[in-house]
């Protein structure tokens, strides 16, 4: 099954919110060189998103029970120094902008000295969990990002 992308472009919105959420790494997510296995890196990102959504009152489970699904369009990510077992490392989760039926995070990983390890990005689209295919987001969820968005701009 392939999923179309139809854009909705008739608003955008900057968004300014952060949240940070500490992530352990386990021995089991190590490698043989004892660097936290680069493919973990993408469930990390997952577990700020979803604390993120969280921090606003919101909440993964309660949009699918409504039918809405968030999947991931984009992942992009670099890898700029290692981290290592049992190091504490702090996702900072950034939500930066709904395009239509597009929402766009941003993520930075720091260790417990506060070093820059990684920095990602993803793009995720509002999609109808039964037919597949792209929505509007819901309201309520638009009107929780109008609450911290920087700008609103209507092309309508």
């Amino acid at each position: 099954m392939f999923l179309f992308i139809i854009e909705f472009n008739n608003f955008f919105m900057e968004i300014d919110f952060a949240k940070s959420t500490l992530i352990r790494v386990r021995y089991g997510e190590t490698d043989q060189m004892g660097y936290c296995y680069y493919g973990n890196y993408a469930q990390y990102f997952e577990v700020g998103r979803v604390e993120a959504l969280r921090g606003f009152g919101l909440s993964y489970k309660d949009m699918e029970v409504r039918g809405v699904m968030l999947p991931v369009l984009d992942f992009q990510v670099k890898y700029i120094a290692p981290a290592f077992y049992d190091d504490l490392l702090t996702i900072v989760t950034k939500i930066v902008s709904l395009k239509g039926s597009r929402l766009y995070f941003e993520y930075e990983v720091l260790n417990e000295q506060n070093r820059l390890l990684s920095v990602a990005s993803t793009t995720l689209v509002f999609v109808s969990k039964g037919l597949m295919k792209p929505i509007h987001p819901p309201k309520d969820f638009l009107k929780i990002m109008e609450d911290h968005s920087v700008k609103l701009k209507n092309d309508e």
